[in-house]
C-alpha cells in the first residue's frame, strides 16, 4: 500500500521552504543594515529549513 504520492510530498515541502528562505534573506538584509532583529529572523528561517528536512526524510522513508 503506497502511502503518500511523492509529487504530493513534493509541493507540501516546496512552499515551507521557500518560506524558510525569505526568512533567511530578510534576516540577512537586516544584518546587513545594522538591525539586530535580523539574527532572530535568520534563526527562525533556519530552523524552518531545517524541520522541513527532517519532514522529507521521516516522508521519503515512509514512501518504501
Amino acid at each position: 500500500m503506497k502511502t503518500t504520492e511523492p509529487q504530493f510530498l513534493y509541493m507540501i515541502l516546496i512552499l515551507p521552504t521557500l518560506f524558510g528562505l525569505t526568512l533567511i534573506g530578510e534576516g540577512l538584509n537586516k544584518v546587513l543594515k545594522d538591525e539586530k532583529t535580523g539574527w532572530t529572523s535568520i534563526i527562525f528561517g533556519v530552523l524552518f529549513v531545517v524541520v522541513v528536512v527532517f519532514a522529507y526524510l521521516f516522508f521519503s522513508q515512509n514512501l518504501i
